[in-house]
């Protein structure tokens, strides 16, 4: 008796545990797998029993040798590749360095997943014998340092995952060579700044992630290049400043996320750059007001998210320039009312729950607009007593009762609001009571603290040390003694609004390394001192309307290299002279509407020669000030509505020609204005403000061909032949300018632009048409002409719809 074999097939297997790859070392478990069918054969000629599959497993590299032995090498030890996908696995291995040991064969690799290693640092040209390399992973590495050049050969690469490392800078050549990349993540770094250039190279990004990183400020031009990215999403960061130019560059930018910021204030001219936002996301930030002086315009915007943040007003017409919006969030703020908003006619819901409403009778506008406009809504009424609870939209206005209404409810609804946060120390999730000062609340999640309206008579102390926002507004204290805020080096947004304060002491804001906002209006400071200011060299904005200056605080400024934006709106100033903003020189926004100011001396804002906005409306000038325009190569906007001007000599904006693009002089008691007034100003140019004048001529404006809108409104135009060029440029234009004729009486109420019977005796009229009419006939022809050639087109004989009425019409076939 014996054994037979017939037929044998070899097959490789990998060893244990290796995923459907190869993982060295390979002697430790590839096998040869060899089948047999055995037959048992008796002596004698005789089979035995049925055929008997045998398996027998022989170590491969003893049956290949040393061939073998070096294919399998093509894995690194720490690695599992995948050779059919054209993946390779390195996760979680304790790696300080990228693999080098990747060989030949793997430079198809396709995907390389090296999460949760020690990288530290990815120096230059790590990747450059990956070429196909479409995914790379680096997600929780540890990663300090990015190399200039680190990834450059990746030109395929389609998704850059550097989340959860410890990046604190990108290098601005550090993404070079990435020209294919569609997604970067580099959500949970220390991100502290963002240098212009950096992402230039990406040209092809969709999806850009700097959520949960330390940023606090986006300069100008910040994300240049990205011309096809559609969501940049920057939320959980501690921004508060964004430069006008941060967002410029991003002509597909369809949604923004800003959420979970410290920003104070909506930054409507930096958010306006992103024309095609259709989703913009501003919750959880600290800003209290919104209005149209914040400057939001996006005209494709469908969904504004302002929820759970600290707002306390919001002005009807804050969204007059986001004509589509559909969906606004407000929920979890502080609004106790709301008028009925104006610009956004297709809002159809307005979600409102978290509010402190107030259902009085100041609330029924809103009611009826709601119903009116067809908007849903979510809010619940906090007070009256007998309204608690109850849905808004299911009220009716007769509700909303006023005082008087009924006798007796009269005493509870002109009752007081109830407080907008309680008083008492701040509790951590684990029960274990933080400090905050009686009369205070402090809120952990936000790092807000909050001791408004509460009669203090001096700045309270014992706040948390990482309070980020304070706010002591409707208080009485005098003065703000030295080192008034100890402990308090992560304050951002200093509130003291309403507070009778008459002076800072030197030294009032030492150990304030972070504030970037300080709020001091309607107080009754007449000066400032630089040692009062000294200890908040980041210090942003500076808000001093309604006190009692008689001049700019000049020599206090040169303490603030940062200050950025400075309000000095109804104080007593008359004169801005040469040295008031010396050592501001970065300077791009100022306030000093609402003074006394009757000269601007040439010299005078030399040193702020960044300045974007001046605003110098309400004041007694009578002239404009083009001597002191000169030296302000940035100036964007001019306020000088509400002046006495009465007239404009040639080349009053000379200076600024380049440069502007705003311009107001609306209720300025303009009688004339010089043909040559505008000299200079052209295609930058897109807003022109003239209403409420008193002009009865104005010259035509040729040159100024970018105008988006001008109001010409509330003048009292005289309409004759003088005032034929301007008919004729404003028939050029495709907007509307609100100018009607006041004289003579038999043109009065006619808008100037359409009233072209009034014109038809002046001389030049009839060149004028005669020039026109072979054009229109031209017109008309070809319109005719291509008429016919749909006619014929469409087939034989088939006239009807294409606007033939008469046998007049001949059709010549071919």
């Amino acid at each position: 008796m014996g054994w037979s074999a017939e037929g044998k097939t070899a097959v490789p297997m990998p060893p244990a545990g290796a995923e459907g790859g190869s993982r060295q070392h390979p002697d430790a478990g590839l096998f040869l797998v060899l089948h047999f069918e055995a037959r048992l054969v008796v002596r004698g000629g005789m089979e035995g029993p049925p055929s008997i599959p045998l398996v027998l497993l022989l170590p491969l590299p003893l049956l290949l040798g040393p061939a073998w032995h070096a294919a399998a090498q093509r894995c690194p030890q720490t690695c599992i590749c995948d050779n059919s996908r054209r993946h390779v696995s390195c996760r979680h291995q304790n790696l300080s360095e990228v693999p080098d040991a990747i060989p030949e064969v793997s430079r198809l690799t396709q995907r390389l997943d090296l999460r949760g290693n020690v990288l530290k640092v990815i120096p230059p040209a790590t990747f450059q014998d990956l070429p196909y390399l479409t995914h790379l992973d680096l997600r929780h590495c540890q990663v300090e340092l990015v190399a200039e050049g680190a990834f450059r050969g990746l030109g395929r690469l389609l998704l850059l995952n550097l989340a959860s490392n410890r990046l604190s800078v990108l290098p601005q050549e550090a993404l070079d060579g990435l020209g294919s990349l569609q997604r970067l993540e580099l959500e949970g770094n220390m991100l502290e700044e963002l240098r212009p250039g950096t992402f230039g190279a990406l040209g092809a990004l969709a999806t850009l992630n700097l959520a949960h990183n330390a940023l606090v400020y986006l300069p100008a031009m910040a994300f240049q290049g990205l011309l096809r990215t559609h969501w940049l999403q920057l939320s959980h960061n501690a921004l508060s400043v964004l430069a006008p130019e941060a967002l410029a560059g991003l002509p597909a930018l369809r949604r923004l996320s800003l959420h979970h910021n410290e920003l104070q204030a909506l930054p409507g001219p930096a958010l306006s750059q992103a024309s095609s936002l259709a989703r913009l996301e501003l919750g959880h930030n600290p800003f209290t007001y919104a209005g149209e002086e914040d400057g939001l315009a996006l005209p494709g915007l469908r969904e504004l998210m302002l929820d759970h943040g600290a707002l306390q007003a919001l002005e009807p017409r804050a969204f007059a320039h986001c004509p589509r919006l559909h969906t606004l969030d407000l929920r979890g703020n502080q609004l106790d009312t709301l008028l009925p908003l104006q610009g956004p006619g297709q809002l159809r819901r307005l979600w409102l729950q978290g509010n402190p409403l107030w259902c009085g009778c100041q609330a029924r506008p809103l009611l009826e607009w709601l119903v009116r406009a067809r908007v849903r809504s979510d809010g619940v009424c906090r007070e009256p007593q007998r309204l608690r609870g109850e849905a808004l939209d299911g009220l009716r206005p007769s509700d909303l009762r006023c005082p008087g209404d009924g006798a007796e409810e009269e005493e509870e609804e002109t009752a007081a609001p109830l407080p907008r946060a309680p008083a008492g120390a701040r509790e951590e999730e684990d029960g274990a009571a933080q400090p905050c000062p009686r009369a205070c609340a402090c809120v952990s999640e936000s790092r807000h603290s909050s001791c408004e309206s509460q009669g203090l008579r001096a700045v309270p102390r014992g706040f948390p040390n990482d309070t980020r926002l304070l706010d002591l507004r409707h208080n009485h204290f005098p003065s703000v003694p030295r080192a008034a805020f100890p402990g308090l080096g992560q304050l951002v947004s200093l509130h003291l609004q309403h507070c009778s304060i008459a002076e800072l002491e030197a030294g009032a804001l030492a150990g304030l390394g972070s504030l970037l906002y300080l709020y001091l209006s309607d107080n009754q400071l007449s000066g400032l001192s630089a040692a009062a200011l000294k200890g908040a060299p980041r210090l942003s904005y500076l808000y001093l309307e309604r006190n009692r200056f008689l001049q700019v605080p000049g020599s206090a400024l040169h303490v603030l290299p940062s200050l950025f934006s400075l309000h000095l709106q109804d104080n007593a100033v008359d004169h801005l002279a040469p040295g008031d903003l010396a050592g501001v020189q970065a300077l791009r926004w100022l306030y000093l509407s609402g003074n006394r100011i009757t000269q601007v001396s040439p010299g005078a804002l030399g040193p702020a020669q960044e300045l974007e906005k001046l605003h110098l409306d309400r004041n007694q000038l009578q002239e404009v000030p083009t001597g002191a325009l000169v030296g302000l190569p940035a100036l964007l906007e001019l306020q000088l509505s509400g002046n006495r001007l009465r007239a404009l000599r040639d080349g009053a904006f000379q200076p600024v020609g380049r440069s502007l693009q705003h311009l107001f002089l609306n209720s300025s008691g303009l009688e004339q204005i010089s043909p040559g007034a505008f000299l200079g100003l052209g295609p930058q140019l897109q807003s022109l403000h003239l209403q409420k004048n008193q002009l009865q001529a104005l010259p035509a404006l040729p040159g100024l061909s970018q105008l988006e809108l001008v109001d010409l409104s509330g003048n009292p135009f005289r309409c004759d032949c003088q005032l034929l060029p301007l008919h004729r440029w404003l028939t050029g234009l495709n907007l509307r300018v609100g100018a009607t004729c006041a004289s003579p009486p038999r043109a009065r109420g006619q808008r100037l632009k359409a009233a072209a019977a009034v014109f038809e005796a002046c001389p030049g009229w009839a060149a004028r048409k005669a020039k026109r009419t072979p054009g229109a006939r031209r017109t008309r022809v070809q319109g005719r002409r291509r008429r016919d050639e749909v006619g014929h087109e469409a087939g034989a004989g088939t006239l009807v719809g294409h606007g033939f009425r008469s046998s007049r019409v001949a059709l010549t076939c071919p």
